[in-house]
């Protein structure tokens, strides 16, 4: 086949049309756009007003909120600054004057504000959310089963932590102890360094430091709250003259009222109850009184340097311990021993009789 036929061929065949291709973007055209941009416009329209009411119901709680929250704080911190300043006495006498410590007024005072600052923020402010989400028309029945169940896991997860918290929220508002009191907590004793809502620090006799959790405290003895007392025993002999007794111990407690720093430290008088005990070669005088808190112990030292002072001058024998029991004539050691036997005595009648006859050697009994 020549060329020219060849070429007549390929040229008399349809040329092929290419395919589109599937990546191809399709550009929108103006009108297209234009009736985009229209529908949108009608939607904005018809909704603006929805949003609007929206937002200013938003924004309507939220400064609500915010108001009212710092009104709260405002009238708690005034409140709490009420107390503070506010020295009000115990019973409306003198010696409830003396029991007011501001220190402890005042911590206690901060830690109650700072526990109702926190709850009526909490309040204030969730309600507040919940109120927005509402707005939003969000369903709140599943979040509030959630957050409920997350709440009782917590809870029983961390049931110790909160028992601790609460205990420690109640104590304070109780004011159950101080800084600077000595108490009896159970499982530690001594002076409270620090109070927590969780945790209270307790300084004990030998300067070792307790931390003792609010929780696992089960009773509270409080040494420094209203007054204490000191009583000391003295003990002297059965033949003392009890006048003499008593009119010496009248006069030291006299004499010690009069003297500083003991009349500041007694707040009553010290009196002679009388005896406490009759023994056999002794008697027990008891003395007591009143005393400011915590400082029982210094007086009742003192209080027994001045009676040992006091009854030597006077020559009054003090006397202790237990009663000695009755001596009586020691037994004869021999006495249960019973007596020897004659049999024991070589030299006894006895013995010989006893002894058998031995016959002399070379001689033979005598035939019958």
């Amino acid at each position: 086949m020549s060329l020219s036929a060849v070429l007549s061929a390929a040229g008399a065949s349809p040329t092929p049309i290419p395919s589109e291709s599937p990546s191809a973007v399709t550009v929108p055209s103006l009108q297209d756009a234009q009736e985009s941009a229209t529908n949108a416009a009608s939607w904005v329209e018809q909704n603006w007003s929805t949003w609007l009411a929206i937002g200013l119901r938003v924004l309507l709680i939220l400064v609500i909120a915010v108001v009212l929250r710092v009104v709260v704080q405002r009238s708690i911190t005034k409140l709490i600054d009420r107390m503070t300043r506010t020295v009000a006495s115990v019973d409306g006498t003198a010696l409830g004057g003396l029991l007011v410590n501001n220190e402890r007024r005042r911590q206690r005072s901060q830690a109650i504000g700072s526990v109702l600052r926190s709850v009526a923020s909490f309040l204030i402010l969730g309600t507040a959310a919940l109120m927005v989400l509402g707005t939003f028309e969000i369903n709140l029945a599943p979040l509030l089963a959630s957050a409920g169940v997350a709440g009782v896991a917590i809870g029983f997860g961390a049931r110790n932590l909160v028992t601790d918290f609460l205990s420690g929220v109640f104590m304070i508002l109780e004011d159950q102890y101080g800084v600077g009191d000595q108490i009896d907590a159970g499982v530690a004793t001594g002076e409270v360094i620090e109070v927590g809502l969780r945790v209270t620090k307790l300084r004990g006799a030998n300067g070792e430091i307790w931390y003792v959790r609010n929780g696992e405290v089960k009773r509270i003895g409080n040494l420094s709250q209203g007054w204490a007392t000191a009583g000391v025993d003295v003990t002297v002999r059965a033949s003392e003259d009890l006048d003499r007794v008593k009119a010496t111990l009248d006069e030291v407690a006299e004499k010690m009222s009069k003297e500083e720093p003991w009349n500041e430290l007694l707040w009553s008088p010290i009196e002679v109850l009388g005896l406490d005990s009759v023994l056999l070669d002794s008697m027990v005088v008891r003395i007591s009184a009143k005393t400011m808190p915590g400082k029982s112990l210094t007086v009742e030292r003192e209080l027994r340097w001045r009676v040992k002072r006091a009854f030597d001058e006077a020559d009054i024998r003090i006397v202790g311990g237990a009663t000695a029991p009755v001596t009586e004539d020691p037994a004869d050691p021999a006495a249960a021993v019973a007596a020897p036997s004659v049999f024991s005595n070589a030299d006894s009648p006895q013995v010989a009789a006893t002894t058998p006859i031995v016959q002399p050697r070379g001689t033979t009994p005598a035939a019958k």
